[in-house]
């Protein structure tokens, strides 16, 4: 009786045809082999991505350069709240650095957090393309909220929640464009983080330039324009989207109970948490306090043209995306070779490659207090190139720890879990970075590269002590046959 009447149900709503639907979609092979629907959603994640990382560089920035500053500061709506707040853990005078940073901090933290309630509300209530249309409505606001000193802490508020609603919903229509056989799920995936990529290396740019060179507000509104050219695209390709998951009351399931070593397990990643926070400050201070130091210590002026200071964020999107396919193909040459590191001794690795990063901005802060000049830009690609070296072994890697480490049945909670680690790197980050002006230059930056190592030794630590409680099991090992 409960088969028959679940079969009612579905029939009630209409929804038959929609899972017929979906083995039409996960059949389609008219994008370059690809459902129609991953061409849609790309381009609607590229041009949402554009918005986020068009914004994100900026925040810091206008906030320390313009809200922030006695002729704009006492027109910002909850900015008053804000001081009084950050005015009892402040020990020393209120700049507006010392505002602007932690500020970031939370909002680029939340921004980790923010998706679980939005995949809460999708899955309960509304349904993912109405989540993803209302997390782009919120995203479009939000953006323009910003352009206007008045709402511009509101503005951040509604960019957190409909971040909240877009982002994890998307992603999750991508995989269900393919059947979970089908072989193209993960090219899907690359051809929709390509897009993601691209945008993380043009939005710093264009917008940073749009704001330096005409007017600090504009930045946010070309942000927000890009925004809407996701909404729109998004909704125009709408019927090229998986259908909604259907919502029934789902049987309960029996899940193997957790063996004392599946207990060890959960409670060592999440200890480990803070640790791989601390090892993350370094690669997440690039978006807040790396711009309003680089602004006054590195030549930005190349053959007569003066690049704005967020090309930098540009300039690792770049690094990035190169030094992580070399990076792929060194461990896999690697591992023709001799036995490849398992993922905590690559994660060890990668944090203590990421602690030199911040050594070259520390010289580079010797170097410009000493001479009173701005430093070269190499300075600058050598920090990347040695963070980007480090990060590429610490953030896939863990995810991958965590997802493999997992006990069975927890895989999906644990991912949850292991990003929390950025929501804390981040608001560490904040908080660091309102130490800038405080203490000299030099010093700021030794002081990450002392957190990273603090991290690359505990990590190093539970390397040899506790690492048999995630080593791979005879069952996470494949067959010769498999």
């Amino acid at each position: 009786m409960r088969k028959g009447g679940r079969f009612r149900t579905v029939r009630r709503f209409g929804l038959g045809s929609l899972v017929s639907n979906a083995t039409d979609i996960t059949k389609d092979t008219a994008f370059i082999g690809h459902p129609r629907g991953l061409a849609w959603l790309s381009a609607a994640e590229f041009w949402e991505r554009f918005a986020y990382y068009g914004i994100v560089p900026l925040l810091t920035l206008f906030m320390t350069s313009w809200l922030f500053t006695p002729a704009h500061a006492d027109h910002v709506i909850g900015l008053s709240l804000l001081r009084t707040v950050f005015g009892w853990f402040s020990h020393g005078p209120l700049t507006p650095m010392a505002i602007a940073s932690p500020i970031n901090g939370v909002f680029q933290g939340a921004v980790y957090l923010m998706p679980l309630a939005g995949g809460a509300l999708a899955d309960r209530f509304i349904g993912r393309t109405n989540a993803v249309t209302l997390g782009a409505i919120l995203i479009t606001v939000g953006g323009f909220l910003l352009a206007v000193d008045q709402t511009f802490l509101i503005g951040l508020l509604v960019l957190m929640f409909g971040i909240g609603c877009f982002k994890g919903n998307i992603a999750s229509q991508v995989g269900d464009l393919y059947a979970i056989d089908d072989p193209r799920r993960a090219d899907g995936f690359q051809i929709y983080f390509l897009g993601i990529q691209f945008a993380a290396i043009g939005a710093p740019f264009l917008c940073g330039y749009l704001a330096s060179r005409f007017d600090p507000h504009l930045g946010f509104v070309g942000a927000s324009i890009g925004m809407v050219i996701a909404l729109l695209i998004y909704r125009a390709g709408r019927k090229t989207f998986p259908p909604e998951p259907i919502r029934v009351k789902a049987d309960h399931v029996e899940r193997p109970p957790l063996t004392p070593r599946d207990r060890k397990a959960v409670i060592l990643l999440v200890a480990l948490l803070p640790v791989l926070a601390l090892g993350a400050i370094g690669n997440q201070q690039i978006t807040n306090a790396y711009l309003v130091w680089g602004q006054k210590v590195f030549q930005t002026t190349i053959l007569g043209f003066n690049f704005p200071i967020t090309a930098l964020v540009s300039l690792d999107a770049a690094v990035s995306a190169v030094l992580m396919l070399g990076i792929i193909a060194f461990w896999r040459w690697y591992g023709r070779h001799w036995k490849e590191p398992d993922e905590i001794t690559k994660i060890v690795i990668g944090v203590a490659i990421s602690a030199t990063g911040p050594l070259v901005l520390a010289a580079s802060a010797a170097v410009a207090a000493s001479t009173h000049q701005p430093v070269s830009l190499w300075w600058a690609l050598g920090f990347h190139i040695l963070n980007d070296i480090g990060f590429s072994n610490v953030f896939p890697v863990g995810l991958a720890l965590y997802s493999r480490a997992a006990p069975k049945g927890m895989g999906g909670t644990m991912i949850a879990v292991y990003y929390i680690h950025l929501f804390l790197g981040n608001s560490l980050m904040g908080i660091v970075g309102a130490q800038l002006g405080k203490i000299p230059d030099t010093t700021f930056w030794l002081l990450h590269v002392g957190l990273i190592a603090l991290s690359a030794v505990i990590l190093l630590v539970v390397r040899f002590a506790f690492a048999h409680l995630v080593a791979p099991t005879k069952e996470d090992v494949p067959s010769p046959a498999g």
